[in-house]
């Protein structure tokens, strides 16, 4: 975006990465899904056992805790097992079997199962690579409220992955991940605010999703709020705040944030400048 005297935010049309590869989308995903089944599910002392040892890197220990109430039923340890197979951690990597025990854990609705086998048939891993059945797996997640099946899709609808490309369903999908405080989902749904893509262009609401997932730590948000504050966009013209927002995204190598700066330090005072890199020193991600 250009027009203000030269200043360039280029991130503003840009959704968040899609992390379409495999391995770095797996590595993603182990420990705090394996806590997040346990508040989903009821879990036994064998499980919150098996948790402790994966914690301390243990994970022979883990699967030898889990394995028991995995093979007597528990969705939780079932999805954790699965987890341990899918990374190779305490066992061979044996992608067939991690989608074995994905399957029991899905079959009693447990939603982060179900989103592990979206990923599965997604990637091709122990199971052939299958859009089709990978967005109805997602689709189920999502159905129980999986926040990150919900963004999932909407970055399916958004880049037409084995879908027609809509952004009115992506709006739909990111929305009810970022319902949820989901701020992949909350930074994706403001560029489509922004852009006016599948919903009406309100810079207001951009400004307040990119605010809400800054705060949480979403660099892009961060980045894109920064332009925000220096244009006046959906909220008052602030050039401390956009100074401060671009150190922060600057410091995580945020695309185009170091020009981003400094043409925001052009228009501003010493004084200025040093509130603005004070803020950003004493700024912490939202909990």
């Amino acid at each position: 975006m250009t027009g203000w005297r030269g200043m360039t935010f280029s991130l503003y049309g840009k959704l968040a990465k899609t992390n379409w590869i495999a391995m770095k989308r797996l590595r993603a995903t182990p420990f705090a899904l394996l806590l997040a089944a346990a508040f989903i599910h009821p879990a036994h002392a064998d499980y919150d056992a098996g948790v402790a040892a994966y914690q301390t890197g243990d994970y022979a220990a883990a699967l030898e805790e889990w394995r028991a109430p995995a093979e007597a039923g528990e969705a939780a340890a079932q999805l954790a097992v699965g987890s341990l197979y899918i990374h190779g951690e305490g066992v061979a990597q044996d992608f067939a079997e991690a989608v074995k025990w994905w399957r029991k854990a899905a079959a009693q609705e447990h939603a982060g199962a179900q989103y592990q086998l979206g990923l599965a048939h997604e990637h091709g891993w122990g199971v052939a690579a299958d859009m089709a059945a990978a967005i109805d797996w997602y689709s189920r997640a999502a159905g129980l409220g999986h926040a990150s099946a919900q963004y999932t899709l909407g970055l399916i609808h958004a880049k037409g992955r084995g879908v027609e490309p809509d952004a009115a369903k992506a709006v739909a999908w990111y929305r009810q991940a970022a319902d949820q405080g989901f701020a992949e989902a909350e930074y994706n749904l403001g560029v489509l605010y922004f852009k006016g893509e599948g919903v009406e262009s309100d810079y207001t609401e951009a400004a307040r999703l990119y605010q809400s997932a800054a705060d949480k730590g979403s660099i892009d948000a961060q980045n894109n709020l920064a332009g925000m504050y220096a244009f006046g966009l959906g909220l008052e013209q602030d050039f401390v705040l956009a100074y401060m927002w671009s150190t922060l995204a600057l410091a995580e190598d945020a695309e185009n944030a170091a020009d981003n700066r400094a043409r925001i330090a052009q228009r501003m005072s010493p004084d200025q400048i040093a509130e603005a890199e004070r803020l950003a020193a004493d700024w912490r991600p939202a909990e």
